[in-house]
């Protein structure tokens, strides 16, 4: 993470929470707030800019040659299966 910290937060957790926290944390070799910082980015992911011009790139990128329909299907089905949705 590379934004400074800045900002407390106090929350208060049941027993077999922050024992969860705690083991996970360990096992981790890390402390419980990076632990809680890593949830928060999973639930709750940065939607900013950065996301934002990905997807314009992607949109304006020039379209992928694939050749033949009839080809690529056919690779497809032979690595996937034939009832592949």
């Amino acid at each position: 993470m590379s934004a400074e910290l800045t900002r407390r937060l106090q929350v208060l957790l049941d027993e077999p929470r922050y024992a969860r926290l705690e083991r996970t944390a360990r096992e981790r070799g890390t402390s419980v707030a990076t632990i809680v910082r890593e949830a928060i980015d999973a639930a709750f992911p940065d939607d900013g800019p950065d996301r934002a011009e990905a997807a314009r790139r992607f949109l304006a990128a020039d379209p992928i040659a694939f050749g033949d329909w009839a080809d690529v299907k056919g690779e497809l089905d032979d690595y996937y299966g034939p009832s592949a949705p």
